[in-house]
């Protein structure tokens, strides 16, 4: 009977024992971040500083003991700046890699096509991304990071209103980004008592833009001059600008706020100004800025890390692995539609972007005043505002 009783309780031992090791087992599991990025290609100058921000900050987590107690596991692919190719490693990432989140998408147009597989799959995705087209209308899974085209150039317009400026010359690329952000300024414009009295435009592969810039030059009443675009475009507009010795006040958007644009445009961006996040000055933010501790712990990070300075669109990765994280940890847990609720519920989250409040009506959770007036000063950005 005593022997019956001994290895009764010994199977129950031996039960609880492999039940323990399954949930220790099933609890070590990695969490998946899944990515997709234009770490190559006309658009690298976003995806590189983006990867390299991912890897860099997954690795510290996981030394600091992941999250949940689970180690975290990113799955990156690089889509080389083709909407399509996003599209397919988007579905990769979701049926074959089976990761718990998506934090990626570079450009617009990448973002855009992966958004349908996002919603069939009901999978959270925090886009990279800067179009207001992303988050309106609201998609139910889809969030982003960067202040929406429309903040910039309601960032820009401010500027130039309290500057005086009441015409201005707008000139804009013709691709996803370019095109979106001069739909948006259009719109705008007269919210802000702004006429665009020159409305020009360039193609990506355009090489010169001296007589788009002569043509706004010569309209009458011009106060300053909009250039709406990313990646090469913008350089060549700076320095045709300089050439044609234009006396005009010049802006940029901030699809070009990175150092790599200054080293790019050189001599000939002194004196522009554009809307940034505080990630490009964080010596310069006052003490009692609520973003200085977090833009300068995270630059003092990528220096040291990887020997270069910081970007914009690196600062975009941060804020979104961080926004996942904090999601996944409000939720207890990994599943989709939990995760997905939290991030619609995160109130004051101090990001290098700004401090974002989500909403239901709201996945992007900033707003224009999020935006630092930058000015170009002796090959460097200063703060204006």
């Amino acid at each position: 009977m005593a022997k019956k009783s001994l290895l009764r309780r010994a199977g129950v031992l031996a039960a609880t024992l492999a039940t323990s090791l399954l949930v220790s087992a099933q609890a070590a599991e990695p969490i998946k971040i899944g990515s997709f990025l234009s770490v190559t290609g006309p658009a690298s100058f976003l995806g590189d500083p983006e990867l390299k921000t991912l890897e860099m900050y997954v690795e510290k987590i996981n030394e600091e003991g992941g999250v949940l107690g689970r180690p975290l596991e990113l799955i990156h692919y690089d889509d080389v700046g083709d909407a399509s190719n996003a599209r397919n490693f988007a579905g990769r990432l979701i049926r074959s890699d089976r990761v718990d989140i998506i934090v990626g998408g570079s450009t617009t147009g990448a973002t855009m096509a992966a958004a349908p597989l996002v919603k069939q799959a009901r999978i959270p995705f925090i886009s990279l991304a800067g179009a207001v087209t992303i988050v309106d209308p609201v998609q139910e899974w889809v969030f982003k990071v960067p202040q929406s085209d429309r903040m910039a150039a309601e960032r820009i317009l401010w500027d130039m209103r309290r500057r005086g400026f009441d015409k201005i010359g707008l000139i804009s690329g013709t691709g996803g980004f370019g095109a979106s952000g001069r739909k948006q300024t259009l719109a705008v414009a007269s919210e802000y008592g702004i006429e665009v009295v020159a409305d020009e435009t360039y193609g990506p592969s355009d090489s010169d833009m001296t007589a788009q810039l002569t043509n706004i030059r010569n309209t009458e009443g011009v106060d300053a001059i909009l250039n709406f675009g990313f990646g090469q475009g913008p350089a060549i507009v700076t320095k045709n600008y300089a050439s044609l010795d234009i006396d005009l006040p010049f802006y940029q958007s901030h699809g070009v706020a990175s150092n790599a644009f200054l080293d790019l445009a050189g001599d000939a961006a002194e004196g522009l100004r554009l809307p940034a996040s505080p990630i490009l000055i964080p010596n310069s933010l006052p003490e009692d800025d609520p973003q200085k501790d977090v833009v300068q712990s995270y630059t003092q990070d990528y220096r040291d890390h990887w020997g270069s300075r910081v970007s914009t669109f690196g600062g975009y990765a941060y804020d979104g692995l961080m926004l996942a994280v904090q999601a996944i940890e409000a939720a207890g847990t990994t599943d989709k539609a939990a995760v997905r609720d939290e991030l619609e519920n995160i109130m004051g989250f101090v990001g290098v972007t700004g401090i974002f409040n989500m909403a239901p009506d709201d996945h992007n959770g900033l707003t224009p005043e999020s935006f630092r007036i930058l000015e170009v000063k002796d090959g460097d950005w200063m703060l204006v505002e």
